[in-house]
């Protein structure tokens, strides 16, 4: 806003009042046939007078008006004192701000503490489901058939929604529970890797798949959720063919699969939230959640994370691990 341009809109009205003021007291002389230099000479002394104090309260309120600008760029939460009200309605209006402000306030807490106890619901939850899962794999650990192989890939799913519900809340969470420190990138793959095992049999679906010999500083929990997530989508939108993991230069992983693939207008907004594509809405199992999650992750860890894809020629996911000079803790 134009602060000059606004403060002579201000001045109008006083303007108009004064002239008027000066015109009454002209026509009043001209009645009485006195001399109008008498009227002209304290109209002129006035417009003097006031000219000098509008000098001086044009500084003041712009200073006022920049005190108040700082503060109105400023989160609620910081603003200090508010400048010395010079009116009733500034006052009145100082009174508003104060309450909305400690309102505001009060909401916010409400929301954090809401926020906090679902966090924590859900990561006893999330612990507690776990355990009949864990149950369950060991029963089907000695059997190798193919209603096994279905059950433990059904379980692995059921496995990956809780930790995508961790996810979701822990990523807006005030601390989070990173630990980076140099590690295998190898290692990490082959644990992610390792629950899939009996869903590509079942489905004899081809695993390419070459040990990576970089090494990484990251966090090995964070990491294995964004590889799960991408070979679990990997998995559902291939039908046949197989998938391949290898590693390209410069220090990149990378995820390809010969599945449905995805159409050009949907790979711009493939990390979006919610947004499920063509192949989405192909897929009832799609929830526009995954993406959205690994791509968060991969902001967090410092990788770099790009996807190339045609339709009917598969997909590949790269993970770029250069991006960020990270060092161990």
């Amino acid at each position: 806003m134009d602060f000059l341009r606004e403060y002579l809109k201000e001045l109008r009205r006083p303007a108009l009042v004064f002239f008027g003021f000066a015109a009454v007291f002209a026509v009043s002389f001209a009645l009485y046939r006195l001399p109008l230099m008498a009227v002209l000479y304290p109209v002129l002394l006035c417009a003097a007078a006031g000219a000098a104090l509008l000098f001086t309260d044009f500084f003041r309120k712009r200073r006022k008006y920049r005190a108040l600008t700082r503060l109105a760029a400023l989160p609620y939460s910081e603003i200090g004192g508010l400048p010395r009200p010079e009116s009733v309605s500034e006052t009145g209006y100082q009174a508003v701000i104060r309450s909305l402000t400690a309102d505001a306030a009060r909401r916010e807490a409400q929301a954090t503490q809401r926020f906090r106890e679902t966090v924590d619901y859900y990561t006893v939850w999330a612990h507690q489901i776990k355990t009949p899962i864990t149950g369950m794999n060991l029963a089907l650990e000695g059997e190798d058939t193919p209603l096994s192989r279905r059950l433990r890939a059904g379980l692995l799913q059921i496995r990956q929604y809780v930790d995508m519900v961790l996810t979701y809340l822990r990523l807006d969470a005030e601390s989070t529970d990173y630990v980076f420190r140099e590690q295998a990138l190898a290692d990490i793959v082959d644990g992610a890797l390792a629950p899939f095992a009996p869903e590509f049999i079942d489905r004899r679906l081809a695993l390419d798949y070459t040990p990576s010999e970089l090494t990484v500083v990251t966090d090995g929990k964070w990491l294995s959720f964004v590889i799960e997530q991408l070979l679990s989508n990997a998995l559902k939108y291939t039908k046949e063919g197989g998938i391949r993991i290898a590693t390209e230069e410069p220090r990149t992983l990378c995820v390809s699969d010969t599945g449905i693939g995805i159409d050009p207008a949907d790979l711009p907004r493939v990390f979006e939230k919610g947004y499920t594509g063509a192949g989405g809405h192909r897929d009832s199992r799609s929830s526009g959640i995954g993406l959205y999650l690994v791509k968060r992750v991969c902001d967090e860890l410092g990788i770099g994370i790009a996807i190339t894809s045609s339709p009917g020629a598969g997909t590949t996911v790269r993970l770029k691990f250069e991006q960020y000079d990270l060092k161990a803790e």
